[in-house]
């Protein structure tokens, strides 16, 4: 069981850092919602939030990250993270509100389904992408 773990520790971190951030994500989304923003208007500002937070987390907790080129690798980390959250996240919510919006679920419940999907879908495209061109062993 303790290989396991070490095995997959970095994912573990992973996902305690996923949950955080998409707690953070969730309670920005519902606030600005409640106070009559638009969804996909609300969801840019409760993703533009939550990936400050994630790349901070993930640098140094997730991946254990000390390598320099902080900038570039924030540059890609942006690029994967931005195309997640602002391309991947809004087609899923639109998706999920046209797919079951008309079947008498409140609109709430509707977003709330949406953005369950859509933050599968984004956490397992940034895993993926951070561990291959972001948070890279450095070789020096």
């Amino acid at each position: 069981m303790e290989n396991m773990l070490k095995k997959h520790a970095e994912k573990l971190r992973f996902i305690i850092v996923g949950g955080l951030n998409t707690a953070i994500d969730f309670i920005i989304l519902f606030f600005l919602v409640a106070l009559g923003l638009p969804a996909v208007g609300s969801n840019f500002i409760s993703t533009t939030i939550a990936l400050m937070f994630s790349f901070v987390a993930n640098k140094s907790f997730t991946f254990k990250d000390t390598g320099k080129n902080s900038k570039s690798k924030f540059a890609y980390f942006l690029s994967i993270t931005l195309f997640g959250l602002w391309i991947i996240q809004p087609i899923l919510i639109t998706t999920t509100a046209y797919i079951i919006g008309n079947l008498g679920i409140p609109d709430s419940i509707v977003l709330f389904i949406g953005k369950i999907i859509a933050t599968i879908a984004t956490l397992i495209w940034n895993y993926l992408l951070y561990r291959k061109f972001v948070f890279t062993k450095d070789k020096i």
